[in-house]
């Protein structure tokens, strides 16, 4: 297994100072950063999200209280120096971030990514699909992202799953609350991509079975900030009323994580705002709770958890 730096406690995931809990060598889990953005249509600075989120984890107990464990200690966590793209955009930069992630995926770690823009998921997913083509995807995010291009580009923010759905992959959508009627057109025709509005999550009580029920066994999980609503998660590049709540939304990634082999996931699309840590500290507990989620489960502690 080749040896990759990691960042040290005053910059890493949690400041985590043991060395043997937060070096590649040794760690489980990695956590990388791909701070790449080039179609942002609204409000810019998710390139600024990653170390922004790794700054406010500094303040996330280690100590999670609902599982009754420091979730790090169980499988160790590494954080990697962030990807240099040196002027690569679109395919180009989507093909840097899949073979940086394959290269993780082969040393057997589990990856968790921080993106900037939305588009970084297609070349996170594709390292994954190469490895089993049989997974799916679940997307937690207000817009469907399934425009064909967008301001005349095919790897824009906003055409991220159209370019996944190409891989004839299970999509189950959970949030969306804005979208062009092309994509809702494109929602009812294929038979790969299923959508929970945010209205229709509003007063059903199955929903959480019901996503569960169209999904594989094995499934990628990307979610982006603008997901949750404003009042939890306000600095996104574009922020949308009615979106989904704390608690609940830990209630459904506990069974996402319990009941289906989560492979990887990654967090995007959070855009610092001077004076305002709501969004990228809440977003930093969020992929602590995942991570303490997936130990629950017997197939992710057989392959990652140390103890």
């Amino acid at each position: 297994m080749e040896a990759k730096q990691s960042l040290s406690a005053d910059f890493n995931f949690l400041g985590i100072k043991e060395e043997e809990l937060s070096s590649y060598r040794t760690s489980s889990v990695v956590i990388q950063s791909a701070p790449y953005e080039h179609t942002s249509s609204y409000l810019a600075g998710s390139d600024k999200g990653p170390e922004a989120i790794l700054e406010a984890s500094h303040y996330v107990e280690f100590y999670d209280e609902e599982l009754d464990q420091e979730t790090y200690k169980k499988m160790g966590i590494s954080t990697l120096p962030f990807m240099e793209f040196n002027g690569k955009v679109d395919s180009d930069a989507v093909e840097l971030i899949e073979t940086e992630t394959a290269h993780h995926i082969r040393n057997k770690k589990f990856v968790v990514s921080l993106g900037a823009e939305h588009t970084v998921t297609f070349g996170f997913f594709k390292a994954f699909y190469k490895e089993d083509p049989n997974i799916g995807i679940l997307q937690i995010d207000a817009h469907s992202d399934l425009r064909m291009s967008y301001q005349g580009n095919p790897y824009s923010h906003a055409s991220v799953m159209a370019r996944i759905h190409e891989l004839m992959v299970p999509i189950a959508q959970v949030g969306i609350r804005a979208q062009a009627i092309e994509e809702a057109e494109l929602i009812k025709s294929s038979g790969n991509i299923h959508t929970w509005y945010a209205h229709q999550i509003a007063g059903n009580n199955n929903w959480h079975e019901e996503v569960l029920n169209s999904l594989p066994e094995r499934i990628y999980l990307t979610i982006d900030a603008d997901g949750f609503d404003p009042s939890l998660m306000p600095a996104v590049g574009t922020a949308e009323p009615g979106g989904l709540l704390w608690h609940d939304t830990l209630t459904f990634l506990k069974k996402v994580c319990t009941q289906r082999e989560v492979v990887g996931f990654d967090v995007v699309e959070c855009a610092p705002k001077k004076g305002e840590i709501l969004t990228e500290f809440n977003l930093a507990r969020l992929i602590y709770k995942i991570l303490g989620y997936c130990s629950l489960n017997s197939t992710f502690a057989a392959k990652y958890c140390l103890e």
